[in-house]
């Protein structure tokens, strides 16, 4: 999640479907799926020159951040002042190519026109071949170059390069893993402004990565950039508030950060606002402002909204004519092929929303939207050959999963989708006991281990927790207490009840922890708050030999 390397574009944004569950009440079982997810380096195409312009451009001129806006006018100044040796304008026409702005996207030429500005030794030219390198657009993919010139332009001040560098550190690519340099570089970035780079340090400070784990310190960096309106900051200020990490806890002031990521299309801000209308925490409780929210988080495929809106739609709470019009113009465009519309009119099958359920019509839907390269619906396939299949009478059939299952698992998996990617190791994990699957997949923990950690990397709670449980045990990875540890509790934070009970434990047994029983009630009670079906017998233990020995603490006295 947090250290996908996306320097030019904003990066889509993940769901967590079934994995995800976060609840403190009995209501809000299936609530706040944490996105938390975050976009690396904004557009890492800077925007500022800094040799003198061979026209006699304005000082604010063939700046990369306003091309979009631009004329093209402008930017036939700038290619004139290229043409004339002007490195900001080179930097500038190359990225209108990179980009296709005001021209056909071409990397050969834009990379061109960046070796000009970069033999001229500027910066933000410098930063954005590194991004070439990084991408492998015009160039071939190379990381240890992308490195070298995303250092170049770092050493120069250039923020997004700051940040850009920082990733690479996190993530091992082009370097040897390291993340105190990585938190060395977000935080020079993050002191100049730059709201990814802020996102990021909250990011190390919250997980304790390269820096001391202090989730004060998170709020303070995650703050700064959910004020810049950075929507994943946004989120991660909902969920601090929502748990009270670092801030005190305030449901009202998380309503009003998931608000504002909601808005910008996070969908786990959206499940979770939209949670909270459902059960009136931290707003008064409203079923058509849920219902929007959660038809926005259900066609980004989270589970959780998906069955919210099913129940809302069964208590006859949600409005329906506003859907019944929506599924009209669906199936209109479904029948032209529109893969989107497709899946979201499958959705709406599946759940009974504007028409009446119809399990097989949302099959039908969803496996042709899947089959034109829709991530989200062939995710959806994968569970549902995964959960058996369902013919024309409702009967189901289970002869085949894996198979059939696996086929569409790896297609969203590979496209980076972070449910699949969990899938897939649950698959290599698991799933070889069933005879229909033995010949198809073999246990493999090491391949297990692979496909939690892309879906862990993303942020999936329930990933972490199995990475968790795999680094603990020493399966498919080198054994390794403090990282289980940590995967345990990114996934607790999240609302994992597996994760949160597996914390209990530890801190009960001292466990790969210093044995700590006021620790172990806290993650027991979040367990039970998260629907642990184990934690209330381990919970009443706990307490009462806490009780035990304050008895026998104050008998001494």
């Amino acid at each position: 999640m947090f250290f996908d390397l996306i320097h030019g574009k904003q990066a889509s944004l993940p769901h967590f479907g079934k994995a995800m569950k976060f609840t403190k009440t009995k209501i809000t079982k299936t609530m706040l799926a944490t996105l938390s997810f975050l976009v690396c380096a904004s557009n890492s195409f800077s925007a500022m020159g800094d040799t003198a312009s061979a026209l006699p451009l304005k000082e604010e001129a063939c700046q990369v951040k306003t091309m979009k806006q631009d004329t093209d006018e402008t930017r036939k100044q700038c290619r004139q002042a290229a043409e004339q040796g002007d490195a900001n304008a080179q930097n500038y026409v190359g990225i209108m190519y990179a980009d296709g702005y005001g021209v056909e996207k071409d990397y050969s030429e834009a990379l061109k026109w960046l070796e000009k500005a970069v033999a001229q030794g500027n910066a933000k030219a410098q930063n954005n071949m590194g991004w070439m390198y990084d991408k492998g657009h015009g160039v071939t993919e190379d990381d240890a170059e992308a490195v070298k010139w995303f250092r170049l332009a770092a050493e120069q001040g250039v923020s997004v390069a700051q940040n850009n560098l920082g990733q690479m550190y996190a993530k091992g690519h082009g370097v040897t893993q390291d993340y105190a340099e990585a938190a060395k570089w977000y935080r020079k970035a993050a002191e100049q402004g730059l709201d990814t780079a802020q996102n990021s340090l909250g990011w190390v400070y919250a997980n304790g990565r390269g820096v001391a784990q202090d989730d004060a310190e998170a709020a303070k960096w995650y703050a700064k950039a959910a004020a810049q309106g950075l929507a994943g900051a946004q989120h991660e200020m909902g969920m601090m508030y929502y748990s009270g990490r670092g801030v005190e806890q305030d449901y009202a002031k998380a309503a009003e950060w998931f608000r504002l990521a909601a808005e910008q299309g996070v969908a786990s801000a959206q499940n979770n606002i939209g949670a909270m209308y459902l059960n009136g925490l931290g707003v008064k409780r409203d079923s058509v402002e849920a219902a929007k929210w959660l038809k926005k988080a259900a066609e980004q495929g989270v589970a959780e909204a998906q069955q919210n809106l099913r129940r809302l739609y069964a208590s006859g709470e949600a409005p329906m004519q506003d859907d019944m019009e929506e599924a009209a113009k669906l199936k209109k465009a479904a029948e032209q092929g529109d893969a989107e519309a497709q899946y979201k009119l499958g959705l709406m099958y599946n759940i009974g929303q504007g028409v009446k359920q119809d399990v097989n019509e949302a099959l039908k839907w969803i496996r042709s939207a899947a089959e034109q390269g829709h991530v989200q619906a062939q995710n959806m396939m994968g569970e549902i050959f995964m959960t058996g299949y369902i013919d024309e009478d409702y009967n189901v059939y289970y002869d085949t999963p894996c198979g059939k299952a696996e086929k569409w698992f790896r297609m969203a998996a590979d496209a980076g989708n972070a449910d699949a990617q969990y899938h897939i190791a649950q698959m290599y994990e698991m799933f070889y006991e069933y005879g229909s699957c033995a010949a198809i997949m073999n246990r493999d923990d090491a391949e297990a281990v692979k496909w939690y950690k892309k879906a862990a990397d993303q942020e999936h709670a329930q990933a972490q927790y199995e990475l968790g449980r795999m680094y603990g045990a020493g399966r498919g990875v080198a054994q390794d207490d403090a990282e289980a540890l940590r995967l345990f509790k990114s996934a607790a934070d999240k609302g994992n009840p597996d994760a949160a009970y597996m914390l209990g434990s530890m801190y009960e047994r001292g466990d790969g922890v210093p044995r700590n029983l006021v620790e172990a009630v806290k993650w027991y009670r979040e367990a039970l708050y998260h629907g642990s079906p184990f934690a209330q017998f381990d919970l009443r233990r706990v307490e009462q030999a806490l009780e035990e020995e304050k008895v026998m603490k104050d008998t001494k006295e």
